[in-house]
């Protein structure tokens, strides 16, 4: 915490996501808008695309479309599905659902899916 944020009363919470069996920092959580994707890279070079809900939930997924190759999920439309939350790819539409990583749209594909944390 720095010395701002110890004089203001203000905590920093960061977004964290389990890599490799640890705990990575990937921003701030304020970088984060309810209903819109963030892009961030991963030490080995590997793009996340990350998302929180309106109700402060996060998720994390691999950012490149299975479909067109481009990394481009978190550029997508968000949305809900039978009580379920997804992005549909900016460029064909497929939805992925951001839990599972499942594509609703095709059940043989799917994207990787990172747990993420809030830390203080």
């Amino acid at each position: 915490m720095s010395p701002a944020d110890l004089a203001t009363g203000r905590v920093r919470a960061t977004l964290q996501l389990l890599v490799g069996g640890a705990w990575f920092p990937v921003c701030d959580r304020s970088a984060l808008i309810a209903g819109r994707g963030v892009a961030a890279l991963l030490p080995d070079g590997r793009q996340v695309a990350l998302f929180m809900d309106r109700a402060g939930r996060t998720y994390a997924i691999d950012n490149r479309d299975p479909y067109s190759g481009a990394q481009v999920l978190s550029r997508g439309l968000t949305g809900t599905q039978d009580g379920r939350a997804f992005v549909a790819s900016p460029l064909l539409k497929q939805r992925f659902d951001l839990e599972s990583g499942r594509c609703l749209d095709d059940e043989s594909v799917s994207v990787t899916v990172y747990a993420s944390r809030i830390e203080s």
